[in-house]
């Protein structure tokens, strides 16, 4: 059965590839001829999954992403003997370009292929003092030459999208670096870089926070308060909002002389925390990759959303762990109804869509009306998918894992045994799972909370949908409107939806709608989309119980974080019988700890404003529980 080619020792004089900016091969010194546009495509899909198997159906998507010729597979067979030829001199030590069941692979040390020497530089300095960290980060963004990939071979999706995640490794990496030498007291080495990097982001938080600490530390505090005040006029000017507490106090400080203040965003990689306090596990271990069917796999991949908005740091920590977990890794991604985690696997896929060899696909474990789905159901479909008639069992699908390198995403789990016989045993295979509540019993799996929007988010994300003009005219009605969505995506869309269509209603009556307690449910409906019928889903999922407990708690706490003694006076029990109820919420997905881990007794806890509403209208005044 086909493997997975191990990287090859560089020795001199060998090749040397290139796509931290052109495309480009080196043999020592001179550049080669890569030849014409079609053939560079193929190698840049080659090296964008260096010494993994690239399927002839990912090549031909590639290289003629509208209608293939019907001579395709002959002209990626042209344009690949043209490159052994281009590699001639190489290939008589070892074959570098080799045909498997698999597909086509390119073997490539780290030594030889800029981007595999940039990822090894960036996970080395992960968890690093910042000493290190800035020399290893340094050494990543030296070997940048410009825009990935160049200009031409964006013309091809697949390789646009490819460019896409590369430029946002780039940045987070930029920005790491950044953080790191101002820590070591490097300003002026870091000051200008800045200046550019925010003029082509001008919105980006942690940038100008960072050009702000830089500024104050080369003794130009005047000029850090000016980069604040523009972004707060910025802000104002295209979203009526107003700078972070986190970027306020920054302002704060430097007027105090204070510049060493901590970063506006950072994410912790190395110990295992990621954005809103998810914790990185363990993953099992394996290998082995085999023979691909991308074209029916990609099939079952659902578009991504051109207006994509909002968790940026969760789905650049969601790309690291794509790429950077064991074996065999999974990735939970939970959440309450309509918090974007589909979205944002959806997002993840499609800018990982070089690295998986063999496909990317998406199924539900939930049916229409929301039951959960039969096992072998969710084999069929599986089946299908990746072009087999089926599935004999979850061994068969496990094995089929363990010989591919696929990205599976298994949407909206219901409960751990539904998914557990479907997760890998090994190989080189992820599998994305996103779920309204932990999965607590599947272990090791590494998890990562999708909180809700921001209220610049939201406010961007409704703006891309009534008009950015509209959003102005009333900056005050929009803030009310994303504020009543409770930072749900789901809901903001579903009001950017509706208002796009009732283009006579003003946003200051819409407004007034979403904050009468009684009707915003109603409001939040387009079309066929219904934010009421998407927690209709979800509370029938609940058992009995959990939905009784969750009505008191919703009736009995007001708006916003309540405590463990709220809780109890709620449900009409004791603090130790409170907590277990809360933590069962928790774990279906109906209450969050903003706070994240503290002790018991000084939790807070909150239930989403959405699942509140619903949860009082559900709560039809059950007898209240006894102290047990």
């Amino acid at each position: 059965m086909p493997r997975p080619s191990a990287p090859p020792a560089a020795s001199p004089g060998t090749l040397r590839f290139s796509v931290l900016g052109p495309l480009a091969v080196h043999r020592d010194e001179q550049a080669l001829n890569l030849g014409p546009l079609k053939q560079r495509i193929v190698l840049a899909m080659l090296l964008g999954a260096a010494n993994a198997p690239v399927s002839v159906d990912a090549l031909t998507d590639a290289v003629w992403p509208e209608e293939p010729p019907r001579t395709a597979r002959k002209n990626i067979q042209v344009y690949v003997s043209a490159l052994r030829t281009l590699f001639a001199e190489d290939e008589r030590e070892r074959p570098r370009l080799t045909h498997t069941g698999g597909g086509y692979v390119l073997r490539v040390a780290e030594d030889e292929f800029d981007l595999l020497g940039f990822r090894s530089l960036v996970r080395a300095a992960e968890g690093q003092p910042p000493g290190p960290a800035a020399g290893l980060l340094r050494q990543a963004l030296d070997l940048w030459q410009g825009p990935p990939l160049g200009d031409d071979l964006r013309q091809s999706p697949r390789l646009a999208e490819e460019a896409e995640r590369l430029q946002l490794r780039h940045l987070t990496a930029y920005e790491s670096w950044a953080e790191a030498e101002l820590e070591l007291g490097g300003a002026p080495v870091v000051v200008e870089g800045l200046r550019d990097l925010v003029e082509r982001h001008p919105l980006r938080e942690r940038l100008r926070s960072s050009w702000m600490r830089a500024l104050s530390g080369s003794g130009r505090q005047p000029e850090a308060l000016a980069v604040y005040d523009d972004y707060r006029q910025l802000l104002a000017r295209e979203l009526g909002l107003e700078p972070s507490g986190a970027m306020a106090a920054r302002y704060r400080a430097i007027l105090a002389g204070d510049a060493q203040v901590a970063p506006v965003s950072p994410v912790v990689r190395a110990g295992g925390v990621g954005p809103a306090g998810s914790v990185r596990a363990g993953a099992p271990s394996g290998g082995g990759a085999g023979p691909g069917t991308e074209s029916a796999a990609e099939a079952a991949l659902p578009p991504d959303l051109v207006d994509f908005t909002g968790h940026g740091e969760e789905l650049r920590y969601l790309l690291d762990l794509m790429e950077d977990s064991g074996p065999g890794g999974v990735v939970l991604l939970s959440g309450p109804a309509g918090a974007g985690k589909t979205t944002l696997a959806v997002r993840a896929a499609h800018l990982l869509g070089g690295r998986f060899t063999d496909g990317r696909l998406c199924i539900s474990l939930r049916d229409a009306d929301g039951c959960p789905r039969p096992l072998t159901d969710v084999l069929a479909e599986l089946g299908e998918r990746t072009g087999r008639t089926g599935f004999s069992g979850p061994g068969a699908w496990r094995e089929w894992l363990a010989e591919h390198h696929a990205l599976v995403i298994l949407d909206d789990v219901p409960e751990e045994s539904a998914v557990r016989p479907l997760l890998p045993c090994g190989g080189r295979s992820r599998v994305l799972l996103t779920a309204r509540g932990q999965l607590g019993g599947l272990a090791p799996v590494h998890r990562v909370s999708v909180p809700p929007l921001g209220t610049a988010e939201a406010v961007q994300l409704l703006a891309g949908l009534v008009g950015l003009p509209r959003v102005r005219a009333d900056r005050e009605a929009a803030l009310r409107i994303v504020r009543a969505c409770g930072g749900s995506p789901l809901a903001v869309r579903v009001s950017g939806m509706r208002l796009a269509v009732l283009r006579h209603v003003p946003l200051r009556e819409f407004a007034d709608r979403l904050t009468d307690p009684d009707g915003a449910l109603d409001e939040l409906t387009s079309g066929d989309v219904s934010v009421r019928r998407w927690l209709d889903r979800g509370w029938e999922a609940l058992p009995e119980e959990c939905g009784r407990d969750a009505g008191r708690l919703a009736a009995g706490t007001g708006d916003g974080p309540f405590g463990l003694a709220d809780a109890a006076e709620a449900l009409g029990c004791d603090e130790r019988h409170a907590v277990r109820v809360v933590e069962a919420l928790i774990d279906a997905g109906m209450v969050t700890s903003p706070g994240g881990e503290v002790v018991a007794h000084a939790a807070q806890y909150e239930m989403p404003h959405l699942i509140r509403l619903y949860a009082r209208g559900a709560w039809h005044g059950a007898p209240v529980l006894t102290a047990r």
